[in-house]
């Protein structure tokens, strides 16, 4: 397959999925922070069921980049590490496969608060 199909393809996966979770945020009385959780939680059950795979093998980094991807790489790290640990591995195999990706996280962060001007919240009245 050539780039431009697989960017194609990435565009509409990744696309697909903002354009599901912009239904949630119009139509449902959810909040941000709970459909960010469900995106992980769908990773986790669409790696579980197996159709992650599939889902990557048609859409590759669209449907990898956004949270549906963190929650695959987690449920993948736990199944690893219980096949290599045992039952310690529940606990240890998700934050062991996403070390990099969450570590990236915290260290933008930090950057961002050193770049950043703190301000007090405005309550309105």
């Amino acid at each position: 397959m050539n780039i431009i199909n697989s960017l194609l393809l990435a565009a509409i996966g990744g696309g697909l999925i903002c354009a599901i979770i912009q239904l949630f945020i119009d139509f449902t009385a959810l909040t941000p922070a709970r459909i960010l959780v469900g995106l992980v939680i769908s990773g986790v059950i669409l790696y579980a069921v197996g159709a992650y795979d599939f889902l990557f093998s048609i859409f590759g980094e669209g449907i990898a980049l956004p949270l549906l991807g963190f929650g695959a790489t987690i449920a993948r790290g736990i199944r690893d590490a219980i096949s290599s640990e045992g039952i310690i591995g529940i606990l240890t195999g998700g934050l062991s496969a996403a070390a990099a990706g969450i570590s990236f996280a915290l260290f933008l962060g930090f950057l961002y608060s050193l770049i950043s001007k703190s301000r007090a919240k405005r309550i309105s009245k």
